[in-house]
């Protein structure tokens, strides 16, 4: 009896139903908006993973500041509109060596009209102020900070991120510890990288010859490359040079690629690097961060190394010229780099 009653209850409500169509259609609406959105956020990490792999010529392996689930459930941060300061930390060191001292310090300078990315070179015997150490060359802050023997890459950024924000008095943004192994898979991921010399380089380590003019390098030609310091006619200033080189050989082949902007050669690339592609993101988002540098990308960098001279006494340093650096420090955190270099075309790299 009660089973009939509930049967003759449906059958009188059956046509007060709503159909299901619409209600599946928006559960799968929802559920499609909420994969898309996970999809663009890791999209995000991984482009932001693959500028700094572009700007430095080297793999990030980085500190992780950031934490990038959060963003998943916290609303995006607004988009910055003023001039970011991105740094970047190169260290010769892998699974079968040792890290040392940082070989190469990159400052990426984002200006406020987004018009181009600065390249700026920080020499690793620049003398810096390292707190409660006195003064020191800017390659051994990674290290003093990092420890041994089992050094701390986190540790280590944070203690050459805060001796280049004392030095140059700017505020650093976002950053990473780069390394050179996974440059050979990002290089040979994208087909090469097209590297233009003013002139010719021989490998101290494996006597391979570069010759002056463009050429495209694959992955262990680019790592070579990156090495050489001692026989060049300016030492590790060149070396800083032909990394910038390389950078800006390397962003315009993702640029070609469409990896920045294209969701399926982006992943491509994700998965032939694979994880542990972690940057410090500091107070801005991922995508943030993408898009702002994405912006000025659009146009050639130009890189630059700041004005100063190697000093051998007491040992060997690198000081920032008494006329022109305290101009050069100005320019950089005033957001001026381009009308500074305008009028010192001298210290710009040619990249191509």
């Amino acid at each position: 009896m009660i089973e009939d009653d509930l049967l003759a209850a449906f059958a009188r409500l059956e046509a007060l139903t709503p159909p299901t169509g619409p209600v599946r259609a928006a559960i799968e609406r929802a559920t499609v908006r909420r994969r898309r959105r996970r999809f663009r956020l890791r999209l995000g990490g991984t482009a932001l993973a693959l500028v700094a792999a572009a700007l430095a010529g080297f793999t990030a392996i980085a500190p992780q500041r950031g934490e990038t689930a959060n963003l998943l459930t916290e609303p995006a941060p607004p988009k910055p509109t003023a001039a970011l300061n991105v740094l970047l930390v190169g260290v010769d060191g892998n699974d079968g060596r040792p890290f040392r001292i940082a070989d190469s310090v990159l400052l990426v300078h984002v200006p406020a009209d987004r018009s181009r990315l600065y390249l700026v070179s920080l020499p690793r015997f620049l003398e810096v102020s390292l707190p409660g150490h006195g003064k020191d060359k800017l390659g051994y802050t990674f290290l003093k900070g990092a420890g041994e023997p089992r050094p701390d890459l986190g540790r280590g950024y944070q203690a050459t991120r805060a001796a280049v924000a004392d030095t140059l008095g700017v505020r650093i943004d976002a950053g990473a510890v780069l390394t050179y192994p996974v440059v050979r898979k990002l290089t040979d991921a994208v087909g090469g990288v097209e590297v233009c010399l003013p002139q010719r380089v021989r490998s101290l380590h494996t006597d391979r010859v570069f010759p002056a003019g463009c050429q495209r390098l694959d992955g262990n030609a680019s790592v070579d490359l990156l090495r050489q310091r001692s026989k060049l006619p300016d030492g590790a200033l060149d070396r800083d040079r032909n990394a910038e080189r390389y950078a800006a050989g390397l962003l315009h082949r993702i640029g070609e690629r469409g990896a920045l902007t294209n969701p399926v050669v982006l992943d491509t690339l994700l998965r032939q690097l694979g994880t542990g592609l972690i940057t410090d993101t500091g107070d801005t988002s991922l995508p943030a961060l993408v898009s702002a540098a994405g912006e000025a990308a659009d146009a050639e960098p130009v890189g630059v190394v700041p004005p100063g001279s190697h000093v051998e006494k007491p040992d060997l340093r690198f000081r920032l010229d008494p006329a022109l650096g305290p101009g050069f420090l100005d320019a950089l955190r005033a957001d001026r780099l381009g009308e500074w270099i305008t009028a010192h075309p001298g210290q710009v790299t040619r990249l191509r």
